[in-house]
Parts: structure tokens; sequence; C-alpha cells
């Protein structure tokens, strides 16, 4: 069975196609500025690129270069896109009403729809990625596979707010999750590594990256996680304020005279890490600027690093009997001084890093200490393998 992967952005798309008889990546590309000038494709397959520079107005003319590069005579993998068995697409917010991934029919499309509310700037570009296929890929089954999916195990305990239970129930205001799809690989790759039976496993998952959060899985189900209603609750990120005061958040609309868009477009794209160190969004470019006595790139990476330390240690006394604390995503799997640096403290808790094995950069490692009560560890993380996994599942079942 061969299964391609569609992540779409707001002006990106993401792709990989898998045969699925040895789960092999067949070819991988990257379609960025839809709908700007200067659109291009960018596929590689092994150690070869191909390049499509044309402008593409929106996502069906993305698809459809995808198709075509796909089927190329020289730079393709398939002959014909008959040869696709299946689509699955990564959809950000199901909400409540979609708990797992599933086939797209009209029920799952209205769930789509209505919590774009949630994730305007993601759910409609997924939705856009996914009405191109059924036009150019007509017959071939849709799969959809929710960020959200994974954390619709919390408990009421851990994803309710504290207002008014009316916004709950009128309003559907709560904890959803996100990064649902890594956190759940992680959960079973994890048990594969130790042998384990995933229902047994407790994990803390540490997803790192411009993005971040971190997940309690409690008996292989996720038990609470830093995001929230949004993914801007939880951790300081790339751009991202996390946890703030709301009082905080008012207090600057009515002082600058904000409106709630202009208030979220800076919660959500000039804050965290760039906003507080005035350098970068990216952690290298911090890193690199605090080594030249650059103050605020280092309150930035110091206030990722707390925090970091208070989820984890949060987690842990929520779901009791930890088996591993896994790093993943571009900083957990690649940062060796972020890892270092966010499980430093935790030697009275009997959990230590080994300095020597924790000079890795992705793949799955071990990294704390023999006598270490907790394990750590590094596991890359492959989002898109897991949805074409879901959907290989869900099109033979």
């Amino acid at each position: 069975m061969k299964i391609l992967v569609i992540n779409c952005g707001s002006s990106s798309l993401k792709y990989q196609l898998f045969d699925m008889a040895n789960e092999e990546v067949m070819v991988k590309g990257l379609v960025e500025r839809i709908g700007i000038d200067g659109s291009r494709l960018i596929q590689e397959k092994g150690d070869d690129e191909f390049i499509i520079e044309e402008d593409m107005k929106d996502h069906t003319d993305a698809v459809g270069h995808v198709f075509d590069a796909l089927v190329d005579s020289e730079n393709g993998v398939i002959k014909d896109l008959s040869e696709i068995d299946a689509v699955g697409h990564r959809f950000v917010h199901g909400g409540e009403k979609i708990t797992k991934s599933c086939l797209i029919d009209k029920e799952v499309r209205d769930a789509i729809e209505e919590y774009s509310k949630f994730a305007p700037l993601h759910n409609p570009a997924n939705l856009m990625g996914l009405e191109a296929c059924e036009k150019l890929l007509e017959g071939v089954p849709n799969v959809a596979v929710f960020d959200t999916a994974f954390h619709q195990t919390m408990p009421e305990k851990t994803f309710l707010y504290g207002i008014d239970y009316k916004y709950y129930e009128e309003d559907s205001i709560r904890k959803y999750g996100f990064h649902g799809t890594s956190h759940n690989f992680i959960t079973n790759k994890t048990a594969e590594i130790l042998g384990k039976d995933v229902n047994e496993l407790n994990i803390i998952s540490c997803h790192l990256g411009n993005g971040s959060s971190i997940t309690a899985v409690k008996e292989g189900k996720s038990y609470d996680t830093s995001m929230g209603l949004t993914p801007l609750e939880g951790l300081i990120m790339g751009t991202r304020s996390g946890d703030i005061d709301p009082t905080a958040v008012t207090y600057i609309m009515k002082e600058k005279n904000l409106t709630a868009d202009e208030m979220e477009n800076i919660l959500n794209k000039e804050s965290g890490v760039l906003g507080v160190s005035g350098v970068s969004s990216d952690f290298r470019d911090l890193e690199a600027a605090a080594k030249e006595g650059n103050e605020r790139a280092q309150y930035a990476l110091d206030m990722f690093v707390t925090r970091a330390k208070r989820y984890i240690a949060g987690y842990m006394a929520e779901i009791g009997s930890v088996d591993a604390i896994v790093f993943t995503g571009g900083i957990g799997e690649n940062s060796i001084g972020m890892r270092k640096d966010i499980m430093e403290g935790f030697e009275q808790f009997g959990i230590k890093i080994d300095d020597e094995k924790n000079n890795v950069r992705g793949g799955a490692h071990e990294v704390s200490t023999d006598d270490s009560t907790v394990k750590v560890m590094v596991v890359a993380t492959n989002e898109e393998l897991m949805i074409a996994r879901d959907t290989k599942s869900i099109v033979e079942a």
C-alpha cells in the first residue's frame, strides 16, 4: 500500500509518500509561498533534489504540482497517480467531537469547520489540502489525523479551566492539547524500546521546538498537557508567550488601545523568546547571542528551561511512578545543552543525566546514568509515519 501524507499550513504544504510494505519514505517534499510571489516546490528523493518554481495561487495548485512531481518521468517515484492507495491529512483541531483518526465524511468535515474558530490559521488550510486531493484523486480515501485526538483521554480535573462551567457547556472552552500525533508516536516508540506494554507505560513526553509542549502520559494515554484551548498556552516558545496572567493581557490592551485581534497577534507572533530577547525565535541564535553576553537572550533561554522544569516536575507528581522522561522535537532531539540544563536539579529525585551519553542528536538513546531512578531518553519523533500508519489501519479496516 502506498500512502501520501499531506500537512498543509496557511501558505505551505509538506508531503511524504510511504510504501507501507516496509514503511519506506519513497519521497518527501515542501511547497512554500503558496498564494505569494515566488512559490516553489522542493522534492527530495534520497540525495537528489527536484525543484519546481512556478506561481501557485492556492492549495489546489500546490497539490497539483505535488502530483506532477510524484509522477515526473525523471524525478518522480510512481508512474501513475492510481498507485496512491490513500491520503492521510494532518488536522490541528478536532475538538471534543473527533477523538481518534478517521475516514473523512460530512460529519468529520463539519467538526473541522466548527473548530476552525480555535485554529483559524490551521484548520481552513488543512481543509484546502483535503479539497484539492478530493478533486485531483477522485475515489481515493482520505483520512484525518488530529493533533488534539491523543489528548481526549484527559480527565476533567486536568482539562477544565477555573471559569464558570457554562463556558465549557455552551462554548466548549477547555484545554484540548496539541502535538498529539508526536506524543502518541513517542509513547508507542518508548514502550517498544523499553519492552513494556504501552498500557502500562508512564512517561513525560517533551516535544520541544519552535512550538513546544510537554505531556504527562499515564498508562499509555494522555493525562495532562501544557498546551490548552489553542497552542498558545504552556511553555514560552519561539514567538508564543505561553502562560501569562490574563490581566496582563487586558491591561496591555487598554493601555495601548489594542483590539482583540491585535493582541492575539502579539501573543502568538511577537512574544516568546523572540519578544523577550529581541534577537530571534531560533534557539540557536539565542545561544550564540547569550555566549556573546546578550543578557536578554540569556533571560529567554533561562525562562524556557525554568518552565520546562516546572511542567516536568508537576507532571511527575500528577502521574506518580514515571518510567521515562523523553525529549523529542527540534530542540529536544538536537540541543545537548538544553537537555542538560532542563534536567539539572532533578538529581534530588535521583534522576541524573550522563554527559557522555547525552552527547547525541536524533535517533533513540538513553542518556541517563545507570543508577538514575527514572530513565531520561532522546527519541526522534515521526509524525508523518504515525499519520501513515493510522491511515493504513483505517483504510484496511
